[in-house]
């Protein structure tokens, strides 16, 4: 997992990377907030983000805004970093559109539970997108099933795109994850085989 550490104190952000790195994070550091924006707008950017409050150029503040008001391609989790403890600016924080908010002094126990908890997050989000892909997929190869087919009268082939005619289940099969087991209904079973069955069975009865 990729981390950004935005942090303009040279000792805390030092402090950060160390422990981010030591269990086994990728951590890229910067020193503003400019560089912090530059890195998390990058296609293969970090997700989660740990941003100090105030720093210069743009503040941790105003990273969290715009990156929520930002069209994103995918989830991010950002944890902003302050020595401001007061429940007003928690408050501020979070509605500003941080995830997470660890004032300073930090706790090194706190921040990795805090990490962790942005990670298992960032999964959940992630798999859940992967599967809003999954059923938009499925639901694109269902509307190619709907509409009008033409279907001929007398043998039940259909045309397909291509303007070929094909059995039915062939061209469900190309259309569908749809798989065929052949079997015969009761009316067929009257009408087809058992006249069939009978007359080998009369055959075998003669002398």
């Amino acid at each position: 997992m990729k981390i950004l550490v935005a942090e303009d104190q040279s000792v805390s952000r030092h402090i950060l990377v160390a422990n981010l790195s030591k269990w086994g994070y990728e951590v890229t550091a910067v020193e503003d907030g400019t560089q912090a924006w530059e890195a998390l707008c990058t296609a293969e950017g970090p997700q989660l983000a740990i941003l100090d409050w105030l720093m210069p150029g743009m503040d941790g503040i105003e990273i969290c805004r715009q990156m929520r008001q930002s069209p994103q391609t995918r989830p991010s989790y950002l944890i902003l970093l302050t020595a401001r403890k007061g429940q007003e600016d928690k408050i501020l924080g979070l509605q500003s559109g941080a995830d997470d908010y660890i004032t300073k002094p930090f706790d090194r126990g706190e921040l990795r539970a805090r990490v962790q908890v942005g990670i298992r997050v960032l999964e959940l989000q992630g798999a859940l997108a992967q599967r809003v892909r999954e059923l938009e997929d499925a639901l694109s190869r269902v509307k190619t099933l709907q509409g009008l087919l033409p279907i001929c009268s007398y043998c039940k082939k259909i045309r397909n795109d291509r303007n070929y005619w094909q059995q039915v289940e062939g061209y469900l099969s190309d259309h569908s994850e749809i798989q065929f087991s052949h079997g015969i209904c009761p009316d067929c079973y009257g009408r087809y085989v058992q006249p069939e069955l009978d007359l080998l069975q009369g055959r075998r009865n003669r002398p």
